[in-house]
C-alpha cells in the first residue's frame, strides 16, 4: 500500500527507475498515515505536520545560530575544492606516469650497490663504519707514544712501563706492518726508546752508582738494545746465530759500562785540579832550585798522589768488580785463546771482552801520574806511605785477576830511593803473608 502511494506521490518526469530503492522515511510515513483513519487527516494531521515543521524550524534557527561560522568555514574550504580536486588528479597522472621510471631507479640501485658488487662509494662507507666502531681503539693507539714519552721523561720514571708499551707497539707493528698509523707510532716509539737508551747510559756515569741500580740499568739496556736500530744494524752484520748476537749484544753493553764508568772516574780525578795545581808548582820549584841542592818539599805532592791512589783503588776496584758481577760469561778469558772456527764463521771471533785491556788501560794512567809526581816527594816517611798504598791498590785489583805488582818494578822513583823500594815491598810482602796465614787459621779453626 505504502509502494504504490508512493508511486502515485511522485512528480511528473522523476520516476525512479525499477533498480532505485524508494525513500525508507517516505514510505515509513505513508505508511502511518494509511493506517489511520480518514476524519484524523483532516483534523491532526495538519497540526501535526505544523508542530514538526516549527521544531524543525527551531533546530535549524538554534544550529545556524550555534554553529554558523564552522558552516561558512565548511562551505568556503568546499569551494576550494573546484580547483583542489583537478589538481590533485593532474598530480595523480603525473605520479603514475612516474612510477615506471621509479622502478627503474630503484633496480638500478640495487643493482648497482649491491653488497656482493666492488663499488668505491660502499668501501669508503664500510671504511668510515669501521672506523666509527674502532674510534676508541684508534684512540687508545695514538695515545701510547704521548704514553711511553711521559713513563720516560717524568719523575720517578719507569722504564718498565716503558718497555711493556714498547712491546706492545712492537707486537702491533708485527701484526699491522703495512699500515702508515702503526707505522708512525713505531717510528715515535723507536726515538723515544732511543732518548731511553740515552738517559740510561747517562746513569752509568752516576758518581755513587751501586752494584743494585747497575744491575736493573744494565737489564733495562739489554731490553732496549734489540730494538735500537743502530746497535741492531751492527749486531746483525757482526753475526747471524742469535748465540752470537747475544754474546755480541753482552760486549757492547760491557763495553758501554766501562766507557761510562772510566768517564766516571776521569772526571773524579779531575776534582783533584787544585791539588794537581799546587804539585806541579811544587814540581816547578823544585826543577828551578836544581838537583844539587837539597829539597825538602813535596807535601802538596804528596796530598795530591794520595788523594790520587784512594780514590783510583776504589773506583777501579768498583769498576772491575761490577764488570765481573753483571758480566760473568764475557768476562771469562780461556788461557788457549779463541776456539777453532769452521771456514763460514769469521776467524777473529769471538773477541775479547772489553775487560781484558781495560785493567791495563787503569794502570798505565797510574803508573805514569807516578812517574810525573812521585820524584818531587824527597820524605822518606812519605814516600814510603805513597809506596805502600800503591802496593794495597795492586792487592785490591789483584782479587780481581788485575795484579800490576810487577810493573811497577818499571816505576822510576830515583836511583836514590831503589833500596827504599825493595824494603817497601819485602815489608807489604811480610804484612800481606802473615795476613794470608791468620786468615788460614781462622777458617781451619
Amino acid at each position: 500500500m505504502a509502494d504504490l502511494l508512493y508511486d502515485l506521490l511522485l512528480p511528473p518526469g522523476s520516476s525512479s527507475s525499477p533498480m532505485a530503492a524508494p525513500d525508507a522515511s517516505s514510505l515509513e510515513y505513508l505508511t502511518t498515515l494509511a493506517s489511520q483513519p480518514l476524519s484524523s487527516l483532516d483534523t491532526n494531521e495538519p497540526q501535526a505536520l505544523a508542530h514538526s515543521s516549527h521544531s524543525l524550524l527551531l533546530s535549524l534557527q538554534s544550529l545556524s545560530k550555534k554553529s554558523h561560522k564552522q558552516i561558512i568555514e565548511s562551505a568556503t574550504h568546499h569551494a576550494s575544492l573546484r580547483t583542489t580536486l583537478p589538481a590533485l588528479a593532474a598530480s595523480t597522472a603525473e605520479l603514475r606516469n612516474a612510477l615506471p621510471k621509479l622502478d627503474n631507479e630503484a633496480v638500478r640501485f640495487a643493482t648497482t650497490y649491491n653488497r656482493d658488487s666492488d663499488n668505491d662509494v660502499l668501501a669508503r662507507r664500510k671504511r668510515a663504519l669501521l672506523l666509527s666502531r674502532n674510534v676508541e681503539r684508534l684512540v687508545d693507539v695514538l695515545e701510547l707514544p704521548p704514553l711511553l714519552s711521559s713513563s720516560i721523561s717524568t719523575a720517578p720514571v719507569n722504564y718498565s712501563s716503558a718497555l711493556d708499551l714498547n712491546g706492545h707497539i712492537r707486537r702491533l707493528h708485527s701484526l699491522y706492518p703495512k699500515s702508515p698509523l702503526v707505522t708512525s707510532i713505531s717510528t715515535e716509539a723507536d726515538e723515544a726508546m732511543r732518548d731511553m737508551a740515552t738517559n740510561l747510559i747517562l746513569s752509568l756515569k752516576a758518581p755513587g752508582l751501586k752494584l743494585p741500580a747497575a744491575l736493573r740499568t744494565i737489564s733495562w739496556l739489554r731490553r732496549v738494545l734489540p730494538d735500537l736500530e743502530a746497535v741492531a744494524t751492527a749486531v746483525t752484520a757482526s753475526s747471524t746465530s742469535s748465540s752470537k748476537s747475544n754474546d755480541a749484544q753482552e760486549r757492547v753493553l760491557g763495553a758501554v759500562l766501562l766507557v761510562c764508568r772510566l768517564a766516571t772516574l776521569m772526571t773524579t780525578l779531575e776534582a783533584l785540579e787544585p791539588l794537581r795545581e799546587l804539585a806541579d808548582q811544587e814540581k816547578t820549584r823544585q826543577k828551578a832550585i836544581g838537583s844539587g841542592n837539597a829539597w825538602s818539599g813535596g807535601q802538596q805532592t804528596e796530598r795530591y798522589l794520595k788523594r790520587y791512589i784512594e780514590i783510583f783503588r776504589e773506583q777501579s776496584f768498583a769498576i772491575v768488580n761490577m764488570f765481573l758481577k753483571l758480566f760473568p760469561t764475557t768476562s771469562t778469558i780461556t788461557a788457549d785463546g779463541p776456539a777453532a772456527t769452521t771456514g763460514s764463521e769469521d776467524p777473529l771471533e769471538p773477541i775479547p771482552s772489553a775487560l781484558a785491556t781495560f785493567p791495563l788501560y787503569l794502570v798505565d794512567m797510574l803508573l805514569e801520574t807516578l812517574r810525573v809526581y812521585l820524584p818531587t816527594v824527597k820524605d822518606q816517611a812519605a814516600r814510603d806511605s805513597l809506596l805502600t798504598q800503591v802496593l794495597y791498590c795492586a792487592g785490591s785489583l789483584e782479587r780481581l785477576g788485575g795484579d800490576f805488582g810487577l810493573f811497577l818494578a818499571s816505576l822510576d822513583v830515583g836511583p836514590e830511593a831503589e833500596e827504599e823500594w825493595v824494603e817497601v815491598v819485602k815489608r807489604h810482602k811480610a804484612l800481606a803473608g802473615r795476613l794470608e796465614s791468620i786468615v788460614g787459621e781462622q777458617k781451619k779453626g
